[in-house]
């Protein structure tokens, strides 16, 4: 056998996978083929998404002690390599998955690096049947890590693989491993932080489940701070825990679901909590299971409840999971701290997306630093989280400001302040009814340009914000709101007929509501995995608050068609991209001192309209100075900010009002609008389609020489196309935007991309292929290219030009060309190829000319 006529796939079924095999590596559960270390990042431009395959990473073999316990990569090659030309991939891919091990084959023999030294050498040939055996690797990694037997058996235990056969993500592997090696090391306080749509919960579940599978742990405790966070991890990700698993309320029956034929069908949640017998009076707690879920208000007996919590001795629950828990626990006299504070010996594990870090609370102060960190930025560039694009768009009078005329009156009768009004007091102290109007005038038109049935979550400034731009948005969109009433909806924390709609929204396969309208309550803990559209009109000041609202948009759903998600913003608030902190390393900012408790100060004035609803209460109204909203059955959990009291004069109107209400008195108006994309570093960039082609061309040909000599050079000008978009450059998208600019849809859809690229970069005219291929016939006539041929090959000249007329160059560029009509009817792939000379160089040789004659540059 030869070898090197062998294909790399040829070379790990004949030699790879026999070695590994005999070694003791069981398919079962060790060796995973093709793993998918990241999907490759998703370029964005105009209304187009394309995943960009070259930026995803595929191990050929992970290899694992037990299932989702990795131990090794191995990469292969072809025999025509060396035996060791993968390790620096191999290397990488082990770096990435924080494993020491690291193998590269040609089918010869390995080379074997061990970073643990644990032979004294850091590199080294093994032949094909010295592949090491799973015990071997086992015992250096342990030694690695200098693991005691505690912690050696508590790693050493299996995840749950489930029957969908579901492999964990690199960083969710990280972050299991990273919490079970803390927890094992007797580490009581653990923050693991992860962006929003990474799989924060199934981490949690399988953190849990080796632990109580282990014997490590025996009793959980899940708190979250939204009813539906907790019902739709019960029949979601922790579905396995199954009869033993509860939920620690006395009033959820079920959760609502549609099966595959649209049957909604009601889920039952087994309940711990029971009403208690006439005697006892008060509601008694199942002590029976071993996995207990609970929202926070229910458990501490806000809401008017009893202490359930309470009724658990402090030492039953010997780990506790806080999710979401910058919202409470980071605060020292909040809820949740009574609960973490009554069960201060049980392990406790923090998730996150946003880390709390003020002068007022802290997480690390709580919690300890992060055992491991998966930021947004990371999600993005991996392809696991939709990348964004922004969307920016500046009111006349929130920009340039607003002065009333002396001694104007709003429309209840109150004389206005006189001083100059900007955006941060739209909606806060200021009420143009005409700006709503704008808004929603402008987000209706994003919508009817891209997708009327795109998911829309409209964050405004309060309550009282949110039920006036439901009342615009349902008028801008009246032609479907007349038959469809549920199409826009007010979904707030004191309207419980939008909070019952909160499930639909979030249901991928539910049609309304569409565009749901929030101030605080949808910021955090809303799955909304099909939200293609964020409006900010919101003042927004502090960076959790700001992640936590993007983070509705970042999931992806591409089954739904959902790739990427659009940034609509009235009020500047993405200016925050750019701050230092917004995808970096939490930093602890709050200090302690000594032993006593830390109580925030009142708010500043430019802090009070973004309140994070960190003080573990329910709804209890947050901004305004009238009355409360009250949420009695502690579903949704708090709503601060979200009361819809307005204290406008009180005592007779002669107070001075909060808010200052004008009609359609002062006119507002779209000041400017730019669009940002994000570059191939992550960043936000102000350019437009052509902009952003002809500055990223520029920096890799420095002339219009250099370009033309590249293209014409290329062995495929797919190759070159495929790179350029791998820079972010789509060239069918910027097709589009030319034809809307200039009016020439037709002579664009006919041009060749050569010709785009040159018209964009370089100012030069645009071809139609159909022109092209004039030219490119009367050029092979004149230079004899014709004469020196045979019939056959002329023939095949003549169609191949026809050809890219019709469907461009990369049709013509590919053999199987050869395989379709007409050139079927002119004999065999083989026989045609033989015709421009006899060998398959010579046909590739007229190729060559027929691209210089189709690029040809024009007559001077």
């Amino acid at each position: 056998m030869d070898k090197k006529q062998l294909s790399e796939a040829d070379i790990r079924s004949k030699f790879i996978d026999p070695a590994i095999l005999k070694a003791g590596w069981s398919e079962a559960n060790q060796i995973y083929r093709e793993y998918a270390i990241t999907n490759g990042r998703i370029v964005v431009r105009g209304q187009r998404a394309q995943r960009n395959m070259q930026t995803a990473l595929r191990a050929d073999y992970l290899l694992c002690w037990q299932y989702g316990q990795p131990l090794a990569v191995v990469e292969a090659k072809d025999n025509n390599h060396t035996v060791g030309a993968g390790l620096q991939q191999a290397t990488d891919y082990a770096e990435r998955m924080g494993v020491p091990f690291a193998f590269s084959s040609n089918g010869d023999g390995f080379v074997f690096r061990d970073a643990t030294l644990a032979d004294g050498v850091l590199t080294q040939e093994i032949g094909l049947d010295k592949f090491p055996s799973p015990e071997d690797l086992w015992d250096r990694y342990c030694a690695w890590k200098q693991w005691t037997p505690e912690q050696k058996q508590v790693n050493a235990f299996a995840y749950h693989q489930g029957d969908n056969g579901r492999v964990p993500r690199y960083y969710q592997l990280h972050a299991i491993n990273r919490t079970l090696e803390a927890v094992a090391a007797g580490q009581n306080r653990v923050l693991l932080v992860m962006a929003t749509g990474t799989g924060k919960t199934y981490t949690a579940f399988q953190i849990i489940w080796r632990l109580l599978k282990s014997g490590a742990k025996k009793r959980v405790l899940f708190l979250a701070d939204r009813n539906i966070l907790v019902d739709q991890t019960m029949v979601g990700d922790f579905k396995p825990f199954k009869g033993g698993m509860a939920k620690l309320s006395p009033n959820a029956k079920g959760i609502e679901r549609v099966d595959a034929q649209g049957v909604k069908t009601v889920e039952e949640l087994e309940l711990a909590v029971t009403k208690g017998k006439k005697s006892t009076g008060g509601k008694q707690v199942n002590k029976a299971y071993e996995v207990y879920l609970g929202l926070y208000q229910a458990v501490t007996g806000k809401n008017g409840a009893d202490d359930v919590y309470k009724q658990f001795s402090p030492d039953f629950f010997d780990l506790i999971i806080i999710d979401e828990c910058h919202r409470g626990s980071a605060n020292e006299d909040s809820a949740w701290r009574e609960i973490l504070d009554y069960f201060s010996n049980a392990t406790q594990v923090g998730l996150t997306a946003t880390p709390k870090e003020t002068e007022d609370a802290s997480n690390i102060h709580y919690f300890g630093e992060p055992v491991y960190t998966y930021t947004l930025k990371q999600g993005i560039e991996d392809g696991f989280l939709a990348p964004y694009k922004v969307v920016r768009v500046d009111l006349d009078r929130d920009t340039f400001g607003w002065r009333p005329p002396k001694g104007m009156l709003d429309d209840n009768g109150h004389l206005i302040e006189d001083r100059i009004y900007n955006a941060a007091d739209m909606n806060r102290n200021l009420v143009l009814g005409l700006r709503d109007r704008v808004v929603a005038d402008k987000i209706t038109q994003y919508l009817k340009g891209t997708d009327r049935n795109a998911k829309t979550i409209v964050f405004c400034e309060d309550v009282d914000h949110a039920q006036r731009m439901t009342a615009a948005l349902a008028e801008a969109n009246k032609d479907i709101c007349a038959t469809r009433h549920k199409y826009v909806m007010q979904i707030t924390g004191d309207n419980e007929v939008g909070k019952r709609e909160l499930d639909n929204f979030i249901d991928p396969d539910s049609a309304d509501p569409v565009i749901a309208v929030t101030s605080k309550l949808m910021s955090t803990g809303v799955d909304a995995q099909t939200c293609k559209l964020v409006v900010l009109d919101q003042n927004i000041k502090s960076m959790t608050l700001f992640k936590q609202i993007i983070g509705r948009g970042t999931r992806l759903n591409e089954e739904h068609g959902k790739q990427f998600f659009t940034i609509l913003d009235f009020k500047r608030a993405t200016e925050l991209f750019a701050d230092k902190d917004f995808d970096g390393e939490p930093v602890q900012i709050y200090k302690p001192t000594g032993d006593d408790d830390v109580v925030p100060p009142p708010p500043a004035d430019d802090e009070s309209v973004v309140p994070d609803g960190d003080n573990g209460l329910p709804d209890t109204g947050g901004e305004g100075q009238g009355g409360k909203t009250k949420d009695p059955a502690g579903v949704y959990g708090d709503g601060a900010g979200e009361n819809g009291s307005e204290n406008t004069g009180g005592g007779g109107g002669t107070d001075k009002p909060r808010k200052y209400e004008i009609g359609g008195r002062v006119t507002v108006s779209i000041a400017r609008e730019r669009i940002q994309y994000l570059d191939a570093n992550g960043k936000l960039v102000t350019e437009s389609l052509r902009d952003f082609t002809r500055i990223n061309l520029a920096k890799k040909y420095d002339s219009l020489d250099a370009f033309l000599q590249a293209w014409t050079g290329a062995d495929r000008k797919e190759a070159l196309v495929q790179e350029l978009q791998h820079h972010g450059v789509l060239l069918d998208v910027l097709a589009e935007e030319l034809a809307l600019e200039k009016g020439e849809g037709t002579t664009l859809a006919e041009a060749d991309p050569f010709d785009v690229l040159l018209h964009v970069a370089y100012d030069q005219p645009i071809l139609t292929r159909s022109e092209r291929a004039r030219r490119a016939k009367q050029k092979l006539a004149d230079d004899g290219v014709y004469a020196k041929y045979g019939n056959t090959a002329r023939k095949v000249l003549e169609a191949l030009i026809d050809k890219y007329a019709d469907e461009g160059i990369f049709a013509i560029e590919n053999t199987d060309i050869l395989k379709v009509q007409p050139f079927t009817q002119m004999g065999s792939n083989v026989e045609l190829m033989k015709s421009f000379g006899g060998s398959r160089q010579d046909y590739q040789a007229a190729m060559t000319q027929l691209a210089q004659a189709i690029y040809q540059p024009p007559a001077a």
